[in-house]
């Protein structure tokens, strides 16, 4: 089976993409300037994403707001209308089958944004509807993208940070939320099949620069960022990355709640932790993390880091090392020093 080609791939041609493969899609990995030139430009000006992978399942319906709740790990009351929540899905074993976004649309209106390849297995949890293929959705990332957005709409601009909003744009409607991937500030537009490509072209004609899948890697690790398939996998819970705030324990249930209880309360084994290289070699997912000859782990995701000019990686490793600490990866038979460090690796940018 081939995989799906974006709506917006011929138009990502057009840019100068380069395609790859990835969770069933045809997605960019990068345009003619390349991913360290696109990952710099979010990090000090805006670029542009074509995240329409992402699914959306469309749950509508006064049932939904308790049917959320007792699926999926975070509080819903915690926010409401209008705001986005970050939340993750769990099997009845405490294993993170997804991390999610819930955009809160309305009063019983909500849009659940899973990852590419899950999408079916958020609709067997969720009676909602599968709408991904109706719309591309489009991320703007970076210290200037409400600035730069603003010359296309200046509602699209004033959505919140974690804020949803939706209106009228060029006779469709579009649905807004200040969210990301990217550690920078930015938003994210869902946007019907029909106005997408003249929407892409209007961001790109305001100087947003197109980024495709190279950065938004990067970005996402340097800020220290799980990755599905990665960090968080059948085999990982929410406990060991580090996310323990997605954890409604003040709600009556949710879905995998006794493992994770049990987990918690019998202590957690390892923990995502970063480490980096003391010279320029990218670190790469599976490499082995030795301290003083000890295997305590391997890493889940590894790569360059285009402002600390650093190889960098997470791994979910044993031991609770201290940040300072002096240690190995062997990747491919060669062993690389580095130091296990405080995480974010690059704190956002102001």
């Amino acid at each position: 089976m081939s995989d799906r080609r974006p709506f917006l791939y011929d138009a990502h041609v057009a840019l100068g993409a380069k395609i790859v493969p990835f969770g069933g899609w045809e997605m960019p990995l990068q345009y003619g300037t390349g991913t360290v030139a696109e990952h710099l430009a979010c990090r000090s000006d805006a670029v542009v994403f074509d995240v329409s992978h992402l699914g959306t399942v469309r749950c509508d319906g006064p049932v939904m707001f308790d049917l959320l709740q007792s699926v999926l790990t975070n509080d819903l009351s915690k926010i409401g209308p209008g705001r986005a929540q970050y939340t993750h899905l769990l099997n009845d074993d405490g294993f993170v089958v997804d991390d999610i976004i819930v955009w809160w649309v309305g009063e019983n209106e909500f849009d659940v944004m899973p990852n590419a390849s899950n999408t079916s297995g958020v609709t067997s949890a969720l009676p909602g509807v599968d709408v991904t293929s109706e719309r591309c959705v489009l991320a703007v990332q970076g210290p200037m993208a409400r600035e730069r957005v603003a010359e296309v709409d200046q509602r699209f601009a004033d959505v919140a940070r974690f804020g949803v909003t939706r209106f009228i744009y060029d006779g469709v409607e579009v649905r807004v939320a200040g969210t990301g991937y990217t550690g920078e500030d930015g938003l994210e537009i869902a946007v019907p099949n029909e106005k997408a490509e003249q929407l892409l072209a209007a961001l790109v004609g305001a100087g947003i620069q197109p980024a495709g899948l190279g950065a938004r890697d990067t970005l996402r690790l340097e800020a220290a960022l799980p990755l599905y398939g990665h960090e968080l996998t059948l085999s990982s819970t929410t406990l060991q990355a580090r996310l323990g705030w997605v954890l409604g324990w003040k709600k009556e249930t949710f879905r995998g709640r006794l493992a994770v209880e049990a987990e918690r309360d019998r202590g957690v084994e390892r923990l995502l932790t970063g480490v980096m290289a003391d010279g320029r070699q990218p670190l790469r997912d599976g490499g082995e993390v030795l301290v003083d000859g000890v295997n305590i782990g391997t890493l889940c995701s590894g790569n360059y880091s285009p402002v600390l000019e650093r190889g960098i990686g997470l791994g979910l490793l044993t031991g609770g090392h201290p940040a300072g600490t002096a240690a190995t990866v062997v990747l491919r038979g060669r062993e690389i020093p580095v130091t296990i460090c405080e995480l974010p690796f690059v704190r956002k940018v102001k």
